[in-house]
């Protein structure tokens, strides 16, 4: 396609224009001005190289061909290719700039807001901000009680009488605090702290760690003595002070007269580890709140159940495994007693079957020792009065359940009737049977008079109303909690890895650069943090130099001797 400011036009070239068609021009050609420019441009007079084209001889005495530059004011018309086709295709053509343009323009928006965000997500005032709301709705969840039915907290938290004038049921039920750990509200907290800690290691952390692994030689003394610490070292050698360093640990690389060195780069890479393990932790919390099952059952010595029966879901992720089709026995159930008569540890004798009926497991557990199977864990949590055996008369024994008696504090008492008449009638009257623990059992007649105490173990009689009545057996209940946490694992995990990145965090990055400026090294070095001690450890490295010096001037001199 020609230049759209002008055209080259040969002369003479009428009698060639049925082989070189000219360009179209425009109906109306714009005025033009007119430069002749002469040019070297020889013809031969025969028709090789043509291709058959017969060429007309240039005139008799010119020997060249004149060319004229033509230069219009305005641009040329477009060249029309196939009849109009190109029309269609300069069309398509805009049309893909166009599209292009939305793209680039999209993409930039897209850059541009993903800059602005990670820039605000990895604002250090707001990730602090987090990490106080979060303890503080921590803290909160352990003051209210956690799981209660709704009735309780309309109870403890009246509308006609608020907690510190404003606190009601509605305060509490209404975001969730009655299970905070699973609520909208601290979920959404961990994972904006969760982003705010990934923004924050994508633009912070990761460019320090690509800056502290470059090998940085600096060729300029000016330089070096502008460092945090900065000395002079005459008739050294930048090879005798690296032999100095690696003995003090650092890393040592030359490049001509220079030298580079540094040590605890693992410091510069612990935050990441702190930010990941906090992650670890706070998603391990977030699985526990969301996946995990709970239960707990009070189940009478003898007895059994299974374990799907007692668990439920706290959230959308819990989903039940196999090991609920297991059958739990409780084969006996036992306490231990202070010398004053107060229970000391409670124990349970469990036996775990399958679905065939074979025991896969058996544990005796008491507090702070669970039994753990399959993913889940049950913990010894409290105990219960379930029935008492008693003969009357010879006869029995009679399973009495003994029911539990409400009392101010955290005392129990258990109680039980043996009827003496007819049952069916309104007005029963009986022995009455109290007991606190499983180890004594106090017994009163019908008029309510206390009659005396008996162990179950003694089996020794009492008479009653003109009854005989032996206490053959005290059959205690066993209470449980149950409880599935897949996010346990990785919970403990984190805590691992943050106590160990925090600890490596400590470590102080120092950097030491050094410069061969003829027989007297400048030296210079900085760190992040122990700057004290850094200041110190050089002091001691500088004052290995000069018997360095020393030790290889004698070599020198022994070696010149024996030559």
């Amino acid at each position: 396609m020609p230049s759209p400011t002008c055209y080259l036009l040969l002369n003479p070239a009428a009698s060639r224009s049925h082989h070189r068609p000219r360009l179209p021009l425009p109906a109306a050609a714009p005025p033009r001005r007119r430069v002749h420019v002469s040019c070297d441009a020889r013809r031969t007079g025969g028709g090789g190289g043509g291709g058959g084209v017969k060429r007309e001889a240039i005139p008799a005495g010119t020997g060249k061909a004149k060319k004229q530059v033509v230069f219009f004011d305005a641009a040329p018309p477009v060249s029309q290719r196939g009849g109009g086709g190109g029309g269609e295709g300069e069309g398509e053509g805009e049309g893909k700039v166009a599209r292009r343009k939305k793209e680039n323009a999209a993409l930039g928006l897209v850059r541009r807001l993903t800059k602005r965000t990670l820039s605000l997500l990895s604002n250090l005032p707001l990730a602090i901000s987090e990490m106080f709301a979060i303890a503080a709705l921590m803290a909160l969840g352990t003051v209210i009680d956690q799981g209660e039915a709704p009735s309780y907290y309309f109870e403890k938290f009246p509308e006609d009488n608020p907690v510190f004038g404003f606190i009601t049921w509605r305060w509490i039920l209404t975001p969730g605090f009655d299970h905070m750990f699973s609520s909208p509200v601290f979920l959404g907290l961990l994972a904006l702290l969760a982003a705010s800690l990934m923004a924050c290691t994508y633009t912070t952390q990761i460019p320090i760690v690509k800056v502290a692994r470059r090998w940085s030689f600096m060729h300029s003394a000016g330089s070096i003595r502008k460092q945090e610490f900065a000395e002079s070292l005459p008739r050294a050698s930048i090879q005798d002070l690296g032999v100095i360093l690696m003995g003090y640990g650092y890393e040592v690389f030359t490049k001509g007269p220079s030298l580079y060195a540094f040590k605890g780069l693992a410091g510069r890479f612990a935050p990441i580890g702190v930010h990941i393990a906090m992650i670890f932790i706070m998603a391990g919390a977030t699985l526990s709140a969301t996946g995990s099952f709970k239960g707990s059952v009070d189940v009478p010595q003898g007895l059994n159940f299974v374990i799907g029966d007692v668990m439920k879901p706290k959230g959308v992720l819990s989903f039940a495994p196999d090991v609920f089709n297991t059958e739990v026995h409780v084969n006996q159930f036992y306490m231990e007693y202070y010398d004053s008569g107060e229970v000391s540890q409670f124990y349970s004798d469990l036996s775990l079957f399958d679905l065939d009926g074979k025991e896969v497991m058996r544990k005796t557990i008491k507090v702070n020792d669970p039994l753990r199977y399959g993913g889940v864990t049950i913990y010894q949590t409290d105990w219960g009065f379930s029935a008492l055996q008693v003969k009357k008369n010879g006869e029995g024994p009679f399973n009495l359940a003994m029911a539990p008696l409400k009392l101010n504090g955290d005392k129990k008492l258990f109680g039980t009737l043996l009827p003496l008449e007819n049952s069916d009638s309104s007005n029963v009257k009986g022995i009455s049977m109290l007991a606190r623990d499983l180890q004594s059992i106090v017994l009163y007649d019908q008029e309510g008079k206390f009659v005396g105490v008996r162990r179950p173990s003694s089996k020794l009689p009492i008479e009653i109303d003109g009854n005989e009545i032996v206490i053959e057996d005290a059959i205690g209940s066993t209470g449980l909690d149950l409880k599935t946490d897949p996010g346990i694992p990785i919970v403990y995990a984190g805590f691992g890895a943050l106590m160990l990145t925090t600890c490596i965090s400590y470590l102080s990055h120092s950097q030491i650069w050094a410069l061969q400026d003829g027989s007297t090294v400048v030296i210079g070095g900085k760190t992040n943090r122990a700057k004290l001690e850094f200041s110190e450890e050089m002091n001691r490295l500088l004052d290995k130099v000069p018997e360095l010096i020393s030790v290889n001037e004698k070599k020198i001199d022994s070696k010149q001797s024996a030559t």
